[in-house]
């Protein structure tokens, strides 16, 4: 199997599992971010690929974000390539065509938050705790997280995380809308396995063209979406998958995906 830097694959029928390792804290680098681009790149080509779940090993970290150390010399073309970096690999990730589950089995902090929130659903173990401290350091969330956490939460708790640096605990994310929900510590990852499953007899063009009217909806007026929503229903009976779907419903069987 493609190895992938600071990152583990595993794959269960149709999820691959996506494991952050670089221990202790899974702080992200130049060069797992250029890994995760591409492993999320090689999983949109795998048309037996219908999830994705992502977590960090162990008990204590799903990721501290990026290291510190890189932005000690206030070199502004690491900062510049660094922030592309993130960049690309959340934008690939959020783009994902399958459905994509943080199991946040621990601290997300800064980067590691952000790579939580370009994924479509969240599960925070009940240690857990989440945060954006940038701006106590003198920087900002710049791989999504001042855009993604606002539509999340609404604007006065991304206002009190990322101004305010306020920390929340599994309990509070919850109830604000930052993860969906929230499971006893160990087991966040079966959680979202058994969600990914649910994802898995759902049709995966289905899948794959609602996810993207969904987030479509952030950056459209509802006067234009909705037609293309009405479009993108008509398009779906060139898929092979529609006919499967309706056929074996009306059969009384379960249907056989194709992915296309």
């Amino acid at each position: 199997m493609k190895s992938y830097t600071n990152l583990k694959l595993e794959t269960r029928g149709h999820t691959a599992i996506v494991t952050l390792n670089n221990p202790p804290a899974h702080t992200w680098t130049a060069d797992s971010l250029q890994a995760l681009a591409e492993l999320v790149r090689d999983l949109d080509a795998d048309r037996n690929i219908y999830a994705l779940v992502i977590t960090g090993d162990g008990a204590k970290f799903f990721s501290a974000g990026a290291d510190l150390k890189l932005f000690a010399d206030g070199d502004k073309a690491i900062a510049r390539a660094m922030a592309r970096r993130f960049g690309e690999a959340f934008e690939t990730l959020s783009a994902f065509r399958g459905v994509s589950i943080a199991a946040i089995n621990g601290y997300a902090m800064g980067g590691g938050l952000e790579c939580a929130l370009a994924c479509d659903i969240r599960i925070a173990e009940e240690h857990a705790q989440m945060a954006l401290p940038e701006a106590g350091v003198g920087l900002l969330p710049c791989a999504g997280g001042t855009q993604n956490l606002p539509w999340l939460v609404g604007e006065g708790w991304a206002k009190r995380m990322i101004l305010c640096g306020e920390r929340v605990d599994a309990a509070t994310a919850k109830a604000i809308g930052l993860v969906e929900q929230v499971v006893p510590t160990g087991t966040a990852l079966d959680t979202a396995l058994k969600l990914a499953e649910q994802a898995a007899k759902q049709s995966p063009s289905s899948v794959a063209a609602c996810k993207a009217l969904i987030q479509g909806a952030r950056a459209n007026p509802l006067q234009q979406i909705l037609p293309v929503e009405r479009e993108r229903f008509v398009d779906l009976f060139d898929t092979q998958d529609q006919k499967e779907g309706v056929g074996a419903f009306l059969q009384k069987r379960k249907p056989e995906w194709r992915n296309g």
